[in-house]
């Protein structure tokens, strides 16, 4: 077992689980989701490019492939949903809940790989979108019409799951035509581009001349920059089922963060909705992965 690579995955998930508070802070203290996102991605975008640079005499430049650029495309419009949308849930619902809807990923991809016929269904895989669909409606209340999480709230968590698996799906297409290095970069120059249209220009520029300058710069290296080289260096080394398994230490530490020092507090059937998402999400991935 190459445990180099355990310690890089579990380190990543832990710094994204830890990138929910920094939000969480920022938006407390007035800065638009939005903004927050584009400075996540922006100084991850620098990371990699420095990556890349001082990778490019190494590795095989294969990305000569018009088909990389586009792949690479699809996967920064995903992480440019992932995101936004993962700040605006936690803004609505509070770090636990937006963590835990954000790791339904797999069944989404699960759903169109369905539909596109890449997969045949099963009794598993049907039932593992009914146990997390069970678990979603108890994380979220949505069987009490009094309940406190937002509809606004349950959709944004939702859709970061659907653009997290965006994500996995374009990069996946663009490594095989391209280096990691060089499929980071190109994906999040297309973040770039696609969170520019989104956000608020002066507020974004008052960004660098605010007392929190210093907090956007580490929610982008621990957020994107870091966390992202650390994962795909883990992958290399580490089986598929252990790097599923290890990935959903982040919504633990997320919801910890949240629970622990921002004051979120669950009821008794949401811990059992969000045992469930996730005790479903990791014996799926597992199963898929092997």
């Amino acid at each position: 077992m190459n445990y180099t690579g355990i310690l890089f995955i579990l380190t990543s998930a832990v710094l994204w689980g830890i990138t929910g508070g920094v939000g969480d802070i920022l938006m407390n203290r007035g800065w638009n989701p939005a903004v927050i996102a584009f400075y996540r991605g922006f100084i991850g975008f620098i990371c990699f490019a420095l990556w890349y640079l001082i990778r490019r005499k190494v590795i095989k430049i294969k990305n000569k492939n018009p088909y990389f650029y586009s792949w690479a495309a699809v996967a920064g419009i995903g992480v440019a949903g992932n995101f936004l949308f993962y700040f605006l849930a936690i803004e609505s619902t509070g770090i636990p809940i937006a963590a835990t809807l954000m790791y339904t990923a797999p069944i989404f991809v699960l759903l169109v790989s369905f539909l596109l016929g890449i997969e045949r269904s099963s009794l598993f895989k049907w039932a593992s979108i009914a146990f997390v669909l069970v678990g979603v409606i108890l994380l979220t209340g949505a069987y009490n019409s009094g309940s406190s999480v937002s509809f606004m709230g349950i959709v944004a968590g939702l859709s970061a799951g659907i653009s997290y698996a965006l994500f996995i799906f374009g990069f996946k297409k663009a490594a095989k035509l391209g280096s990691p290095q060089a499929t980071l970069t190109v994906a999040f120059l297309f973040f770039i581009l696609v969170l520019a249209l989104r956000i608020d220009f002066g507020e974004a520029v008052s960004v660098v001349s605010s007392d929190d300058i210093g907090m956007f710069i580490i929610l982008g290296i621990i957020g994107a920059g870091l966390s992202f080289i650390l994962y795909v260096r883990g992958v290399k080394r580490t089986a598929p089922s252990t790097a599923s398994i290890i990935a959903m230490v982040e919504p633990v530490t997320a919801s910890l963060f949240g629970i622990a020092l921002l004051g979120n507090e669950l009821t008794l059937m949401q811990y059992a909705g969000m045992g469930l998402i996730l005790a479903t999400i990791t014996i799926l991935s597992v199963k898929q992965s092997s």
